[in-house]
């Protein structure tokens, strides 16, 4: 894809040096070889932009699911409380903390 461009961008810089005028020389090279070449290279990566995309995505949830494996891998949630979190915070009317219950 790039031999391509690099051609056409030498086609355009040739017919731009032809040009009897500085100014003209300048408009060829922008309108004829720039403009075209990069919004025609824009479209031709979007695949692989997408690609890039949807592989940093599936790494990105690999790299979760591997860390919620890695939280706990024995299986016991002996760490894990079995207050519910409204009891741990619980105001009362005088505005302090509630009393937490006991564990079990």
């Amino acid at each position: 894809m790039y031999i391509v461009a690099i051609a056409w961008i030498y086609v355009v810089f040739m017919m731009s040096i032809t040009e009897e005028s500085v100014v003209a020389g300048v408009m060829t090279l922008a309108l004829y070889g720039i403009l075209p070449l990069t919004i025609i290279l824009y479209i031709m990566g979007t695949p692989q932009r997408k690609r890039r995309r949807a592989a940093q995505a599936a790494a990105e949830a690999q790299q979760m699911a591997s860390s919620d494996l890695l939280v706990d891998r024995s299986g016991s949630d002996a760490n894990m409380s079995t207050t519910p979190i409204a009891a741990v915070a619980a105001p009362t009317e005088h505005g302090t903390p509630a009393q937490l219950p006991p564990r079990s």
